[in-house]
């Protein structure tokens, strides 16, 4: 019964849950931004290039022998290159997404305090040493204590 119960919990946690919606999302995502390259992107890209299709663009490594159903062996060229442009897009939005997202939350976290320092420097020898130091650890000169 312990097993089960570990493994309820470890399923409805939150973070699983999210990450469960996260995939499901990024998977959508991946199909429209597929849909964006080859249906949007790439035909303009193709004018550019004098009415090229990226797809049609492979390498015969070697030619089918149907006598002795050898089949071709090619490297599509031109469907890495749309994979890579999808690569890229994904990329760029995710950038976007992310630097919106960290200005928003810096934005609702307003300004935080600076935290108070720590430490502070010797005199003599002008190496960190804790604020309430009454000697330096360092070159062992006194201190003046400074509150902590």
């Amino acid at each position: 019964m312990g097993l089960l119960k570990e493994f309820k919990e470890f399923a409805l946690k939150g973070n699983m849950i999210d990450m469960a919606v996260g995939i499901v999302i990024g998977g959508a995502f991946g199909s429209v931004i597929t849909s964006l390259v080859k249906d949007v992107i790439t035909p303009p890209l193709g004018l550019l290039t004098e009415k090229v299709d990226f797809n049609s663009w492979v390498y015969t490594l070697r030619a089918a022998d149907e006598a002795n159903e050898i089949s071709a062996v090619v490297l599509n060229i031109g469907a890495f290159i749309n994979a890579m442009i999808s690569f890229l897009i994904v990329a760029v939005a995710i950038f976007i997404v992310i630097k919106i997202m960290n200005r928003v939350r810096t934005q609702f976290e307003g300004d935080t305090e600076t935290p108070s320092p720590t430490t502070q420097k010797c005199p003599a020898c002008k190496m960190e040493i804790p604020i309430g130091a009454t000697r330096c650890g360092h070159c062992t000169s006194d201190v003046p204590a400074k509150a902590a």
